[in-house]
């Protein structure tokens, strides 16, 4: 039996007009998903380093200069970035070219050279495995060769966006610094916070509580994995230095090899393993024994930091399953890379901020 629903005209279109709303806002995040990114970086920046800012602005305690202290703390984090890519930079180079200079002679002494090759091939059954891997690497070499201008044109395209995503980055950032605080008030007040209607105020002060919330998360979770990373950073400089003693390579890779493992540890999970295999062949370029060695002190040393140091500093902060944590790692790593594997986390502990303030903001809205 069929039944006839009558739905009056201001209702029809208002249907169609939120479906149509929710059309283009689909189509203008699609569109402007790269913005949206470069913003959310800069926003992400400016909350990270809003907590030295402030602890500038405490040296001089007469007076309050806080847009002094935001130029002055955003200088110092570029400065930082700056003298660590120019200290790693040219010593991963060096040592790169040190082994590819060596190569050859540590080839000849460790494999026997093409002849240990051979030998080796005809124990498996290949009768000619130099020819194999020659032939191999020809055909490598001429589909490198073959696509090489597409490459360079894709490559000097990628670079420029890079580029300019960058700069758009550091400059929002610091634009955030400076005027994030008047463009916040300005916008509580906008939507209800000085409002005469105190059910309104009640709720727009509760949301106001959450975003703050949402804030410490971002500033405690980047302060306490900063301060691991420069004790993880210090050991291995120092445990470097010692091995340098030992096995008489170069000290002088111990400070580089310190500021990677600083740099790769603010990546949650996967950057310790990835900085543990770096530094690990840098060393081993220099001396094979000595890379082995640290390559096993590390893994130690992470169990014990871990356990326990990490721990300690850390506090539990975020207060996060380790199971929440990797699952926020890995949807974050694909759906934006290795930022979203980096920004998952603090994402993770707002989610949770909003999960423990729901049934409050849900009690204002029903009231």
């Amino acid at each position: 039996m069929s039944r006839k629903i009558e739905v009056d005209t201001k209702t029809f279109i208002r249907f169609w007009l939120v479906i149509l709303g929710f059309v283009l806002a689909l189509f203008f995040i699609e569109k402007a998903l790269t913005g949206l990114i470069i913003v959310g970086i800069a926003a992400f920046l400016a909350i990270a380093i809003q907590p030295l800012a402030r602890r500038i602005d405490r040296i001089d305690k007469s007076k309050e200069r806080p847009a002094l202290s935001s130029v002055t703390a955003f200088s110092v984090v570029i400065v930082a970035i700056g003298l660590i890519i120019s200290v790693i930079g040219p010593v991963v180079v060096n040592e790169t070219s040190k082994f590819i200079h060596q190569l050859p002679e540590t080839f000849q002494n460790t494999i026997g050279g093409w002849d240990g090759i051979n030998s080796f091939g005809e124990s498996i059954g290949i009768k000619d495995l130099h020819g194999e891997i020659y032939n191999a690497l020809q055909n490598f070499s001429n589909m490198i060769f073959g696509n090489l201008g597409g490459t360079i044109v894709n490559g000097i395209g990628t670079v420029a966006s890079v580029v300019t995503a960058a700069i758009l980055i550091l400059v929002l950032t610091l634009f955030f610094l400076l005027e994030g605080k008047s463009l916040m008030t300005g916008f509580w007040k906008l939507v209800g916070s000085e409002s005469r209607d105190t059910h309104k105020k009640k709720k727009t002060l509760a949301i106001r509580h959450v975003v703050a919330r949402m804030k410490d998360v971002i500033a405690t979770y980047v302060s306490k994995q900063l301060l691991v990373a420069i004790l993880d950073g210090c050991v291995t400089a120092l445990v470097v230095f010692i091995m340098s003693l030992v096995f008489g390579f170069s000290s002088d890779l111990a400070i580089p090899m310190g500021l990677i493992m600083l740099i790769f540890y603010l990546i949650p999970m996967f950057g310790p393993i990835i900085s543990c295999i770096l530094v690990s062949l840098i060393i081993f370029f220099s001396n094979p024994m000595a890379g082995v060695v640290f390559a096993i002190f590390y893994i130690l040393y992470q169990q014990i930091e871990n356990n326990f140091i990490a721990p300690k500093i850390q506090g539990n902060a975020l207060q996060l399953p380790p199971v929440i944590v990797l699952i926020a790692i890995t949807i974050g790593m694909y759906v934006f890379g290795l930022l979203g594997a980096i920004i998952a986390i603090p994402i993770a502990g707002c989610i949770k901020v909003l999960i423990e303030e729901y049934p409050k903001l849900k009690e204002l809205q029903e009231s």
